[in-house]
């Protein structure tokens, strides 16, 4: 894996993710100010497979958050990571966090965001 990466546990996060079809495994990472907040394209490794995936780095503008977290949307895993501490890889950004004007603008950005992650993936998953 290259680029930033950032180890942390998996905590829960307020489902919204999950609810929108984005199921993300969340990180407190308030402590760390040397990422840029943003949208990424990221790796994650679980148990020795590296699964490509999508992350957003920030506060959650469009919705009611405190603290500053990595959420990542991991491509093609099912599976519960919680109070797991794991590496997540920031491999490119690929635009800037921002607030959206509805829950659907939100949802259509982030398939558009998932697109652009898979087909510029390295291993293509």
């Amino acid at each position: 894996m290259e680029g930033v990466v950032v180890e942390a546990e998996i905590v829960k996060g307020n489902q919204l993710g999950r609810k929108l079809g984005f199921p993300t495994a969340n990180m407190n990472i308030s402590n760390r100010d040397d990422i840029s907040n943003g949208v990424y394209r990221s790796e994650i490794e679980i148990d020795g497979v590296v699964y490509n995936a999508m992350s957003n780095v920030g506060i959650r503008p469009s919705v009611e958050s405190t603290g500053r977290w990595l959420e990542t949307h991991i491509f093609d895993f099912h599976g519960d990571l919680y109070g797991r501490v794991l590496c997540v890889s920031l491999v490119e950004k690929i635009r800037e966090e921002r607030k959206f004007a509805s829950i659907a603008e939100l949802r259509a950005q982030l398939e558009h965001d998932m697109e652009y992650c898979r087909e510029h993936s390295a291993n293509n998953k």
